[in-house]
């Protein structure tokens, strides 16, 4: 009679037989390999849809991922339940550090969502698996991976479809997430103000909505028809199913948030026309996220804002009021930090505020020297302020952390853009070149007046040094005798003060 045990193995025993499955499987792969010609490194031209077979058997490890605890004295400065997960992506275009460098990212995120990253895979395709994103095979090898490793949740960088994430969660058997959910999260847990969690959860829900999935009869019971409010025969109908209430439900909330942000919007247009009309530049700090941008607003306005090693340790926009070297005024505005392929329902939610670089009269675009591929932020920063319209604005590249970038890294990026200063905000090297460059490229008063002005309108001459450049000033008895460039807002004020030229 065969035993219990030998009937139900224990759940260590199995987990056992599971990991011996996959080194075989691995072994196996690799003999596979080795019959294939060497290729001295050389990277194979593909015919047509066709990839090389080892690389189509491979699925890469990642290594140095790992996030988990060694002292487990550390847990009590987590403020989050650590999901353990595992993470999962495709390759399909670029180079392998390409790959590794957006599962590196990746894994940053999970991390600052408040999870254990214990692997992380990357399959080489031509294209994403329309059914489980990776392929059927690689699917069940990463179930392997899950059982191993004890993890709870599969991050895939990447954004998949409502049934790609089923099959493969059915494939799994843990909880599956996409690159778009997984910044949503981060974004709801750091949005602080009032619009910014507005924002926050529009873009959510924008998500879900076409992900709402029934479950068993709950989601597709019937709610009764026309009869039930007494209409007799003839009016049964198939009524409403929850899965369509609740669609109904988010269709409503959605449109309130766009109207409570619309709301929200013309408040801060209101203060952005106010300092528009007094003539007063705007300046824009704009980059990827975790580039320094907060530090280096800090730097130059003293402002304050908070600054962490954090992916979105900051969401919501600062506007801080400072001045250049000759006294003229301006406004730098902080903005939300971008990323590689950003969600476009955060892009569309996040617009408003993603105005204040549209309008803006120059842009400091922060990056971060020290990146392993600091062209790729600035393309995709470039990306998504082309869609807001920032791409007309003109642009100073800030090279961030230059005290630990590698020295020829700064140079190549100095040599291929145009305007370019590198700066460190933790030392302060390169913030007084900064400084004089916008003062340089902040626009200047154009419209040259000679004005006198009586000695009890000092408020006018006050305006003249701080938006204006005196060129020459003369006390008189009749009061203070000016002659500056100004702005088209000031010159109608001083039009009664006119010297006319005898």
């Amino acid at each position: 009679m065969t035993s219990n045990h030998t009937k139900h193995p224990s759940d260590s025993a199995r987990a056992a037989r599971e990991q011996d499955l996959f080194a075989t499987r691995a072994e196996a792969l690799a003999a596979d390999a080795d019959d294939w010609p060497d290729r001295d490194g050389v990277v194979p031209l593909y015919d047509g849809e066709q990839l090389d077979r080892e690389e189509r058997a491979a699925l890469r490890r990642v290594h140095g991922l790992s996030t988990e605890l060694e002292d487990i004295t550390e847990v009590e400065y987590r403020q989050l339940r650590l999901e353990r997960v595992v993470l999962a992506g495709v390759w399909t275009d670029g180079t392998a550090d390409d790959a590794e460098n957006s599962i590196r990212e990746l894994a940053a995120l999970a991390e600052t969502a408040g999870s254990t990253v214990l692997e992380g895979v990357v399959q080489r395709r031509q294209r994403p698996d329309p059914a489980t994103w990776l392929g059927k095979g690689k699917a069940i090898e990463l179930r392997d991976i899950v059982v191993a490793e004890g993890a709870d949740t599969v991050i895939c960088d990447g954004e998949l479809a409502p049934s790609q994430r089923r099959a493969l969660e059915d494939v799994v058997k843990v909880k599956v997430i996409d690159r778009t959910a997984l910044i949503l999260d981060i974004f709801a847990q750091h949005a602080k103000s009032r619009e910014g969690r507005a924002q926050v959860e529009l873009a959510q829900l924008q998500y879900l909505l076409p992900r709402l999935r029934g479950w068993g009869e709950s989601m597709s019971r019937q709610a009764g028809g026309r009869v039930a409010g007494g209409e007799g025969i003839g009016s049964r109908g198939p009524g409403e199913t929850k899965i369509e209430l609740d669609r109904r439900r988010i269709n409503t909330r959605i449109a309130k948030l766009r109207r409570d942000i619309k709301d929200m919007k013309t408040s801060r247009d209101t203060r952005r026309h106010s300092r528009r009309a007094g003539g007063v530049p705007s300046v824009a700090i704009a980059g990827y996220t975790n580039a320094g941008k907060s530090s280096l607003l800090n730097r130059l306005t003293g402002a304050g804002v908070l600054v962490e090693n954090q992916l979105f340790a900051t969401l919501d926009p600062t506007v801080r009021r400072t001045e250049t070297a000759d006294g003229r005024v301006y406004t730098l505005a902080d903005t939300v930090g971008f990323v590689r392929s950003l969600p476009h329902q955060l892009v569309e939610a996040f617009r408003s505020t993603l105005e204040e670089v549209s309008d803006s009269d120059l842009l400091l675009h922060v990056v971060d020297g020290s990146h392993p591929d600091p062209e790729g932020q600035i393309s995709a920063v470039r990306e998504v302020l082309a869609d807001v319209g920032g791409d007309r604005i003109k642009e100073i590249i800030v090279v961030n952390k230059a005290d630990i970038a590698d020295p020829e890294v700064l140079d190549r990026i100095r040599r291929h853009e145009k305007h370019c200063v590198t700066v460190s905000a933790r030392t302060g090297s390169g913030l007084d070149e900064l400084r004089a460059l916008i003062d340089e490229e902040l626009p200047k008063p154009d419209v040259e007046v000679e004005v006198l002005v009586p000695y009890d309108r000092g408020d006018l001459v006050s305006r003249l040094h701080q938006e204006g450049e005196i060129l020459e000033s003369e006390h008189v008895a009749e009061g203070t005798r000016v002659r500056a460039k100004v702005t088209a807002t000031l010159e109608p004020d001083l039009a009664a003060y006119a010297v006319v030229a005898s």
